[in-house]
Formats: C-alpha cells, sequence, structure tokens
C-alpha cells in the first residue's frame, strides 16, 4: 500500500493542467531506532510542552509560532495567517523553466518524491508533461510549497511517473572557498597517479544498490539480539589510521592487497529481502533455530516485540 501523499495539488505546464500528488521517494521507517528511559526506572522519558517562565504545561491549541526580534520580544504569527500568505506554489507547480541535468549542482539536492496523477482524469495532460521533458532530455524546474515554505523542484521522467527533487536555495548552500582554501597544493607525479589509476581500474564495477548492506544497521540488530539473549557484549577495538610514511609504497601494497583480496573473495550472491523488511535473527526463546526461523513473523511485527 502506498504511503500517504505529502501534497496534493496541479502540475501546469502553460495552460496544460492535471491534478497531481507527491509521495516521499525515501524511507527512515524501517531503520532502528531508540526510545530514551530513565536508567533508575526503565520507564521512558516524556517530553512536556511548558512555559518558560512560569514553568507550566502549555495545551497544544495554546501554541502559536513565533519570530524573535530580541531576548524577550517575539511576533506571534498564527496557523491562519501562514495559509492566508497566498502562493500560487501552495496548490500548483508551475513549471517555470527547462534546464540541462548537468547543469544543477548536486549540493543543491535535497530529497527525490514520486510525482503521479491524483485520480482517474488528468491522466493524458499529466502523459504530455511526462513526455515532453523526456523527448526534450530536460529537467523541468518549478516551485511547491511543502511545511509552510515554498521549494524549489526539479522535476524528471521515471518510468511512468516523474520524480521531483526539492532543491536548496543559494542561500543555504556554503561556499566551498571558506573549507578549501586552507588545502595545500600538492604536485601528484605522474608514476603516483599511474599507481592510483591501477587501484581504481581493479575497484571499478557498476552501481547496484543492491550490493550494499547497511552493515552499522545489522550490527545494532546483532547488538539488540544478544541483549534479548542474554549473551554478554564483548567491546569491539576501534579501527586506527596509519600514518602513511613512504605514499608510494602505500599504492603498491594497495594493489597487491587488491589483487589478493580479489582472488580469495568469493562471489557474493545478494540476499532477496522483501521490501521494507528486515532480518531480526535471535530464534524465538526454547526453539531451534531453524525453526525459528521458518516461523519468523515479518520485520514490523518483531521491531514492536522487542
Amino acid at each position: 500500500m502506498a504511503p500517504r501523499a505529502n501534497w496534493k495539488g496541479f502540475l501546469r505546464l502553460s495552460l496544460v493542467t492535471c491534478p497531481v500528488a507527491l509521495y516521499p521517494a525515501t524511507s527512515e521507517s524501517e531503520k532502528v531506532s531508540f526510545n530514551q528511559l530513565n536508567r533508575k526506572t526503565g520507564h521512558r522519558i516524556k517530553y512536556a510542552k511548558v512555559d518558560a517562565d512560569t514553568g507550566e504545561e502549555v495545551d497544544n491549541e495554546d501554541i502559536v509560532k513565533g519570530y524573535k526580534v530580541d531576548t524577550d520580544t517575539f511576533i506571534e504569527v498564527t496557523k491562519e495567517e501562514l495559509e492566508n500568505v497566498a502562493l500560487e506554489s501552495t496548490r500548483t507547480i508551475e513549471i517555470d523553466e527547462f534546464v540541462d541535468r548537468n547543469e544543477i549542482d548536486p549540493r543543491y539536492l535535497i530529497r527525490p518524491y514520486y510525482l503521479c496523477p491524483d485520480g482517474k482524469v488528468g491522466h493524458d495532460a499529466f502523459a504530455v508533461i511526462r513526455e515532453t521533458i523526456r523527448e526534450m532530455n530536460k529537467v523541468a524546474i518549478g516551485r511547491v510549497v511543502l511545511t509552510n515554505r515554498e521549494h524549489i523542484i526539479a522535476l524528471e521522467p521515471m518510468d511512468k511517473g516523474l520524480m521531483g527533487t526539492l532543491l536548496r536555495y543559494p542561500y543555504e548552500v556554503r561556499s566551498a572557498d571558506e573549507y578549501f582554501d586552507e588545502i595545500q597544493d600538492v604536485k601528484v607525479t605522474k608514476d603516483m597517479l599511474d599507481l592510483a589509476r591501477h587501484i581504481v581500474n581493479q575497484k571499478s564495477g557498476h552501481f547496484e544498490p543492491d550490493k550494499f548492506e547497511d552493515q552499522y544497521e545489522t550490527a545494532l540488530i546483532d547488538l539488540i539480539n544478544k541483549k534479548r539473549a542474554g549473551k554478554p557484549i564483548a567491546a569491539k577495538a576501534r579501527p586506527r589510521g596509519e600514518n602513511v610514511v613512504d605514499l608510494m609504497d602505500a599504492l603498491r601494497k594497495s594493489i597487491g592487497d587488491e589483487k589478493a583480496a580479489k582472488v580469495s573473495r568469493p562471489a557474493k550472491k545478494p540476499r532477496k529481502v522483501a521490501s521494507g523488511q528486515k532480518e531480526m535473527l535471535m530464534p524465538i526463546a526454547g526453539k531451534p533455530a531453524k525453526e525459528a526461523a521458518a516461523k519468523r513473523p515479518a520485520a514490523k511485527a518483531q521491531r514492536k516485540s522487542a
């Protein structure tokens, strides 16, 4: 079942308009998450919204937004006043221009969304806009209001739909100069480059996301399972970086290590895991591991029991 739309409105290219819905293209809900607990009682920590001066708890309906002018002065802005900021992009994504994809600096990218027709009408107009962008090999630039903020959004075809990527404004992107100015100008010799290229060639491949595993997430699950089973937790040695004394020697050794790794590395077949699931590996108490694995419930149910 698709998640609830973050935004619904209209997509417009000049006089061509269609109703659309914007859905999140990524999810963090499958990651292991923690609650904060009172170490002494084991109870969850509850956060209360209190008045900074009186210390009394404040009901949600009495809380308004405020812009800080100085230490003790705020300008209150109500939800109704925010909704009255009449931006066309609150309900319509108006395509303003078309640009080449390679012109968009990666620093401006925020997060991706899926844009689909909303309802049974407007599919023809949506297809016209989508195929025009595809045919021209361009990215459409528009604006959309999400969470009371107007964002730039870049639209490009993806299968039968559109992928919309929110973009940052220039004032949100820091200049690299303040970070890179102190980097020393180093002359890299041809021999060093040749060795480094050799390492790159040995490691070259194709980007296949299924090959990657979130090792930290796996380690967290292993930690939780061990604690559930009452097993001792042994501290692991922290990795230490080594000082490179001879850069050429390090490059040569890297080539040798990579060759040895290729010989000894077995072909790794990616595990087939259902979309949106994460395996919890600990067997059910009192049952053999194979039997527990056969009766293992879905990830979400297991996490609730944790």
